[in-house]
């Protein structure tokens, strides 16, 4: 019988945690209470303005970079979902730097290099079009001196992905080599 109370009891508390930061209060919570029910960040960045944001990545499930503005009094200020459609149109094509990319969306979920097109692409997943809004990958990719050259968007909707495989196209259109005679 204790063990059943012990389980109910973490099972409450657990459910009391959250990946979004519920329960914490800006200018009350302290960035220790934010370690405490966010987990490590796995990033960390000095803003100019003297906070410290921490960055919660949420992917690629959860489809969200969650970031923990804590100012320098060690007060949490806000958190802030950070990938949104409005986020990603501050991104100017030939004019965003990587750092200002990082700062903006937080770090990527994967990065590929292409060495023959000399360009490194950073991925994202997230939701479009608000919450719960339709999954999709993010694709920013960047030249050799860290600039902005192309964004794109790929639909990862079961829908889409259901037309992909029924068509014999794989995850990111990619052709299945099974049954199809090549």
């Amino acid at each position: 019988m204790r063990t059943m109370a012990a389980m109910i009891a973490v099972l409450a508390l657990a459910g009391c945690a959250s990946f979004e930061g519920r329960g914490l209060a800006p200018g009350k919570s302290t960035a220790a209470e934010v370690d405490a029910l966010m987990g490590p960040a796995a990033d960390k960045r000095a803003a100019a303005n003297g906070e410290t944001w921490l960055y919660y990545p949420r992917q690629p499930f959860g489809r969200a970079m969650y970031v923990a503005r804590v100012g320098a009094d060690g007060r949490l200020v806000a958190i802030e979902q950070r990938l949104t459609d409005e986020n990603v149109g501050k991104l100017v094509l030939g004019g965003t730097r990587a750092e200002e990319v990082r700062a903006l969306l937080g770090p990527p979920y994967g990065v590929t290099r292409f060495p023959r097109l000399d360009r490194d692409v950073w991925q994202y997943h997230m939701r479009r079009f608000g919450d719960p809004g339709q999954p999709a990958a993010l694709y920013v990719q960047l030249s050799p001196d860290g600039v902005v050259r192309e964004v794109l968007y790929q639909d990862e909707s079961e829908d889409w992905l259901r037309r992909g495989l029924d068509a014999g196209i794989g995850i990111g259109g990619v052709r299945a080599g099974v049954g199809l005679g090549f």
